[in-house]
């Protein structure tokens, strides 16, 4: 990729959310996958040195990876849950590390549903007892369908994991309702075969997210940004469509949402699935196409994430003004320092290419990408540098032997 400098006034204009909160630029960190936690699923201080890193760049949002609500509900090994304040100091010197530099840090809040690697969880729940694709049921147990008292109880855990957050110093929070978790599962039509008020209509479908967001709401109040990740649709036949989407995004910007994250796909499907329109490929903004339809009927700021290479590119699609921020996640992986060049007008060092690890079956999964890339936010946490040239094979190795010990080690650690 060149680099040449480029106006990027665009790039480096701050922006006002509808609760007046003001984010100094555009580029936003999305959430990735970390799995930095204990196995007792406790912040440590990686996350202060990672985050410390990505705050120093200068860029303006950082959200975090999966916080998970529960800790009966992992969706990985490693992940941190806040459900109490046991964890309070830390995650005070967390948030710490990136505010006073700056930048904006929102906690992303997950339940994983069904989407759990077999034996990590005593009991994975979703909309309905739908199992994963033939070709992932090696990986994914069947779940059982949600009892209507566990849905109310998830939606009151939402809540409070997001005013523990505030308390903390989190500067807002994110609600994960893509990618297969959760909230995406009560979502899909495919996923979704209740017939109760949860489920049977693209309305009660959507009613578990919004009591989910006015759980949030009123547990941190009005001036607090709350914001939520969506699929622009799942890329399965059957799923959640962008017409689907198209609804649930009306229907969270009038009940006033401050940011909405545009993504799509899932594990079975692929996360952050490329289009196939090689006009949306060149303008390298994966899902424009469908913030432009989103951006002529709503306007609740918009960030899309997902395919941008360049500041050039960026700065064309911010041009469009089919949405207000850019979200960047695997670069940040593999050049942790990349916003201060992209601020400056130049390209970042490092260019986000494909991983592969020449074994078809394994490629094919959506799951496959996030291993590696995981892979170098732990160096990044150790203080070390990230390696973008890593085999994808010994990434992926290295990643399943760490699973398999990290469920071990979890399940060990809730037996005492």
């Amino acid at each position: 990729m060149r680099n040449v400098q480029l106006n990027t006034s665009l790039l480096n204009q701050p922006i006002m959310l509808p609760n007046g909160s003001v984010i100094p630029n555009r580029l936003a960190k999305a959430a990735t996958s970390e799995t930095l936690a204990t196995y007792s699923n406790n912040p440590t201080e990686k996350h202060v040195r990672l985050y410390q890193r990505w705050a120093s760049s200068g860029i303006g949002l950082i959200i975090t990876g999966n916080i998970m609500i529960d800790r009966r509900a992992l969706g990985e090994p490693g992940n941190v849950v806040v459900e109490d304040e046991r964890d309070f100091a830390i995650l005070q010197k967390w948030a710490k590390t990136v505010t006073e530099q700056g930048s904006q840090l929102w906690a992303q809040l997950n339940h994983p549903g069904k989407q759990s690697p077999k034996g990590l969880n005593i009991r994975n729940i979703s909309a309905s007892a739908v199992p994963f694709e033939a070709e992932m049921q090696s990986l994914f147990a069947t779940p059982y369908e949600a009892t209507h008292d566990e849905i109310i109880e998830i939606i009151q855990r939402f809540g409070r994991s997001a005013l523990i957050c505030k308390k903390a110093g989190f500067s807002g929070v994110e609600i994960h309702a893509a990618h297969g978790y959760l909230i995406n599962q009560f979502l899909s039509p495919l996923h979704n075969l209740r017939k109760d008020e949860w489920g049977g209509t693209p309305e009660k479908r959507r009613k578990f997210l919004l009591e989910v967001y006015k759980e949030i709401r009123k547990q941190v109040g009005a001036d607090f940004p709350v914001a939520i990740k969506l699929n622009s649709a799942d890329f399965q036949k059957g799923g959640f469509t962008e017409e689907d989407s198209f609804e649930v995004i009306k229907a969270l910007s009038i009940a006033g949402i401050d940011l909405i994250e545009i993504s799509g796909g899932t594990y079975e499907s692929g996360v952050a699935k490329a289009p196939q329109k090689s006009s949306t490929i060149a303008r390298e903004a994966f899902f424009i196409d469908f913030a432009q339809k989103v951006r002529a009927h709503v306007k609740t700021p918009l960030m899309v994430t997902g395919g941008f290479r360049s500041v050039e590119g960026m700065n064309q699609a911010l041009e469009s003004n089919a949405f207000d921020v850019v979200g960047i996640a695997r670069l940040m992986a593999i050049d942790p320092d990349a916003p201060r060049f992209l601020l400056s007008g130049l390209n970042g060092r490092q260019t986000v290419k494909p991983i592969k690890t020449g074994i078809k079956k394994i490629d094919a999964l959506g799951i496959m990408e996030v291993l590696w890339y995981t892979q170098q936010l732990k160096r990044i946490s150790r203080g070390n540098e990230p390696k973008p040239n890593e085999s994808g094979l010994w990434a992926f190795i290295k990643s399943v032997l760490r699973s398999g010990w990290g469920t071990y080690a979890t399940q060990r650690t809730r037996s005492k």
